[in-house]
């Protein structure tokens, strides 16, 4: 590969207590977080829009409470509360969410359907960001880190003006790819263990033709009705199982990796259909992502074909929206302090040290959480080894598959958010390292922005 030396410039520099990196999911709780702990906030966005997997690659948010109905007798708890569930009730109020209506059928996985509206999603993200007087820099590339030993003093960006360093005290990677440790020079590995995919709205269509064509050949696995269109006790939420589902519309929809799970909070419309693609190489592979994006586009169009083949009342469905970017379950894992194995999810784990607890699991019913319990998040599971002020959130922590496929999840994101959010905004304020931090401070100052902790 030939090689070209940039020419050394000077650039501007803005100043913060906290930068957070990626307004998706995490991220956007992550800011709040911190603002609201008193921290000078920016946050760096690539889109123009926040929320992440939530509004691209999501069907529900997984999940607030624990698997209560799964296990006869055990107590209903919301279990993740905070500033997560600030986000529902304020997407609640804009009819933008389900709220939590319980699951009728497949409650062994998850025992409540919090569905959300994609666009409501953004906007209400966008106020939730603006009302904590966070500096938004949307439409932004985080393309360097500034290190100066194991500190990370700051991060380079560039928009369409101007190329810009952002400095701080304490950083947190919301990217879901692990960006911001990459370029730090964390440590990480590369596992490529998931499908990517790309969802998309569908119009044209209606949910209870479609659970129509579900239950006529008994092939109901997951089914919650909630609010839909203004109307309470509409279906909201199904899925298929494939066993049960005519031949040849499995034929055709396994060819394109596409769920039969989705969702809607509107008539004539599917918030989320999902086809999915692996990947020979990882998705940080510049020439492996365009023939995925590629790839995942085409079998987009081929579902819209599924449809209206084998679905009566379908044949006028179209692609109302897609995701601007494929959507991934892991890109880089980053090594952090502590990994947690499937053995303290399953088991319902907890450390003197956590930060939130979670108590859902995508890979239920083969995989929950013993006795319909929790497990905790250890704070040492988001420090970033080798760096002393720098978090990792979401889908780039946990290199076990198993337990990765709980912790990756949105509203385990969230969580993650309000914890690193809260953890480096007080670690700004001292003028200390992340692992520094007294625990005992950080737990009161989780408890105050109403985290829940089971003991």
């Amino acid at each position: 590969m030939k090689l070209y030396r940039e020419p050394a410039r000077d650039i501007p520099v803005s100043e913060y207590d906290v930068v957070v990196v990626g307004a998706g999911t995490g991220g956007v709780i992550a800011a709040v977080a911190a603002a609201r702990n008193g921290a000078r906030t920016a946050i760096i966005e690539a889109k123009g829009y926040p929320g992440g997997t939530a509004v691209e690659g999501g069907t529900v948010l997984h999940s607030f409470y624990n698997l209560w109905k799964a296990f006869p007798g055990v107590e209903k708890r919301r279990v993740v509360r905070g500033i997560p569930l600030e986000m529902v009730e304020r997407l609640i109020r804009a009819d933008g969410c389900s709220g939590f209506p319980e699951m009728e059928k497949g409650y062994d996985y998850d025992s409540v359907c919090t569905a959300i509206d994609t666009e409501v999603y953004k906007h209400v993200a966008y106020d939730f960001l603006a009302d904590a007087g966070i500096d938004l820099r949307f439409n932004t590339f985080m393309v360097d880190a500034v290190r100066d030993g194991d500190e990370l003093k700051g991060v380079i960006t560039e928009n369409r003006g101007r190329r810009e360093a952002l400095m701080a005290s304490s950083f947190v990677d919301a990217t879901g790819y692990g960006d911001l440790c990459a370029r730090a020079g964390a440590a990480f590995s590369e596992p490529n263990d998931h499908p990517v995919a790309n969802s998309m709205g569908v119009g044209g269509v209606n949910m209870d033709t479609y659970y129509d064509f579900m239950n006529a050949s008994g092939a109901v696995q997951d089914l919650c009705r909630g609010r839909r269109s203004g109307r309470d006790g509409q279906v909201i939420r199904v899925t298929g199982s494939g066993k049960k589902l005519p031949a040849g519309f499995v034929r055709d929809a396994e060819k394109i990796g596409m769920s039969t799970m989705t969702t809607t909070l509107h008539d004539n419309y599917f918030m989320f259909v999902k086809v999915n693609f692996k990947m020979p190489k990882s998705p940080t592979d510049p020439t492996a992502i365009v023939a995925a994006e590629r790839e995942l586009r085409r079998r987009q169009v081929k579902a819209i074909e599924v449809f209206r083949k084998h679905i009566p009342g379908f044949e006028k469905a179209f692609i109302a929206r897609t995701s601007p970017t494929l959507c991934i379950r892991r890109g880089r894992c980053i090594t952090c302090d502590y990994d947690i194995t499937i053995d303290d999810v399953v088991d319902g784990k907890h450390f003197a040290d956590e930060v939130f607890v979670y108590g859902f699991h995508d890979c239920a019913p083969r995989i929950k959480i013993k006795n319909g319990g929790t497990y905790g998040t250890p704070y040492q599971a988001l420090l970033v080894t080798g760096l002393r002020n720098l978090y990792a959130t979401g889908m780039m922590i946990t290199s076990d598959w198993e337990a990765h496929m709980s912790t990756r999840n949105t509203v385990s994101c969230m969580g993650h958010g309000q914890a690193a959010g809260t953890a480096a905004a007080i670690c700004a304020e001292r003028g200390i390292g992340s692992r520094e931090l007294p625990y005992a401070d950080l737990r009161r100052a989780l408890e105050a922005g109403g985290v829940y902790f089971e003991a």
